[in-house]
C-alpha cells in the first residue's frame, strides 16, 4: 500500500520533498511496482487530477498549443481515437465549444473512438472506425463541413517489440494523415503522435508535400524515457484536381 510522505526538514540540510514510495506487493512484478510509484511521483499526474483533465496526456496537447496556437476560438476539431477524452476537454475549453466567452467564436470538438467514451461537455462523441471507407464522409457530415484540426494521440497496442510497435504507430499515424487529407479545411492543422525510430521517413515527406510547415516536437509533458514525439502540421494543402486529357483541372 502506498503511503504519502510529506516534506521533512533534514537537520542541516534545509527542506526538501520525498517520493512518495510503494512497497512491492505479493503478486506484483517489480516493473509494476515501479510504474506505479512512477504514476504517484508524476507532477502531471497530479495536475490533471487537480484541474478535472482524464489523463496527464492532456498537458501534452496544451503545451502543443500554446506553442503553435492551432486551437483557436471558433475552429472545427476532429480527435481520433479520442479515449478517455483528455484531448477533447482541452479542445473544448480553447476553441470556446461550450461558448463560456462572450464575444469570440464558438468551436466544435468532435471526438471518435472503437470504444466507447463517457461523454464530455462541450464535445460531440462518436463510437466509429476512422479507417472505414465512408468515416470521412461521417465526420464532415456530423461537423457539417471541413476540420480545422485533426489531431491524434493513438498508439497501437504495445508487442513488446521496440521496432514493431515503431512501425505499427507509424502506420496508424500515416492512416491519421491520409484521414486528416480528406476532412481538413485549406490552411488546417494536424497533430499525431509518432516514436522516434527511423521509420517515419515516409511520414515526414507526405506531410511536408502537403503542409506548408511540418515540425517535430517533444512536449515538456512528455517522459523523458520515452520515445515518442508529436508532428504538428500546419497550413494544409489540399490537392487540387487531376488534369483531364484537355488539360483542364477536374
Amino acid at each position: 500500500m502506498a503511503k504519502k510522505i510529506g516534506d521533512r526538514k533534514s537537520s542541516g540540510r534545509g527542506q526538501r520533498e520525498l517520493k512518495t514510495k510503494v512497497k512491492t506487493a505479493r503478486g506484483r512484478k517489480l516493473s509494476s511496482t515501479r510504474w506505479l510509484q512512477r504514476q504517484l511521483n508524476d507532477p502531471y499526474v497530479k495536475r490533471a487530477k487537480a484541474e478535472g483533465y482524464r489523463g496527464r496526456a492532456a498537458f501534452k496537447i496544451l503545451e502543443l498549443d500554446e506553442k503553435y496556437r492551432f486551437l483557436v476560438p471558433g475552429a472545427r476539431v476532429v480527435d481520433l481515437g479520442c479515449a478517455p477524452g483528455g484531448w477533447c476537454q482541452v479542445a473544448v475549453r480553447r476553441v470556446n465549444a461550450l461558448n463560456e466567452k462572450p464575444g469570440k467564436a464558438q468551436g466544435r470538438v468532435l471526438g471518435v473512438d472503437l470504444q466507447e467514451v463517457e461523454p464530455i461537455p462541450g464535445a460531440e462523441i462518436h463510437q466509429l472506425d476512422f479507417l472505414e471507407d465512408d468515416a470521412d464522409a461521417k465526420v464532415k457530415d456530423w461537423l457539417g463541413g471541413a476540420a480545422d484540426v485533426v489531431m491524434s494521440d493513438m498508439a497501437a497496442s504495445s508487442s513488446g517489440h521496440k521496432q514493431t510497435d515503431h512501425l505499427r504507430i507509424v502506420a496508424l499515424c500515416e492512416a491519421a494523415a491520409e484521414f486528416a487529407f480528406d476532412v481538413l479545411e485549406e490552411g488546417g492543422t494536424f497533430v499525431a503522435k509518432v516514436l522516434a525510430g527511423g521509420a517515419e521517413t515516409e511520414l515526414q515527406t507526405l506531410l511536408k508535400q502537403r503542409f506548408t510547415k511540418v515540425a517535430n516536437v517533444k512536449p515538456p509533458a512528455s517522459r523523458s524515457d520515452s520515445s515518442e514525439k508529436f508532428v504538428v502540421a500546419t497550413g494544409y494543402r489540399p490537392r487540387r484536381g487531376a488534369p483531364t486529357e484537355e488539360g483542364a483541372e477536374d
